[in-house]
């Protein structure tokens, strides 16, 4: 199962990520142990910070710097509202595949 859900994981970590900053502010450690707290124990912090880099280009988080007792500022990211609505459109893409997926595997059996 390794390849295929890293493979599908590609697809999909970004709005795993949105779905866990709508519940609470957080930087890129903390996002990256949250996900394995998850389950997504093979996720690499190179990965969650290359995402979170992209994500805040394209405008869907706001960050702050917040001041860290073991080195420079950490930077907090939170879910601005286009985030959000990026987060409902995953959710909405999210249903349809899910329903059409299943539809799949009953008719398969």
């Amino acid at each position: 199962m390794g390849k295929q859900i890293t493979e599908m994981l590609k697809g999909t970590l970004e709005g795993i990520v949105l779905a866990l900053l709508a519940t609470a502010p957080a930087y890129g450690y903390e996002i990256t142990a949250r996900l394995r707290e998850q389950g997504f124990e093979d996720i690499v912090e190179g990965t969650v910070y290359a995402l979170l880099v992209r994500i805040e280009k394209r405008g869907l988080v706001d960050v702050e710097k917040v001041p860290s007792e073991q080195g420079p500022p950490r930077k907090v990211y939170s879910l601005n509202a286009s985030g959000r609505t990026q987060l409902d459109e995953f959710w909405t893409t999210w249903g349809f595949l899910a329903t059409r997926i299943d539809q799949l595997k009953t008719e398969g059996r």
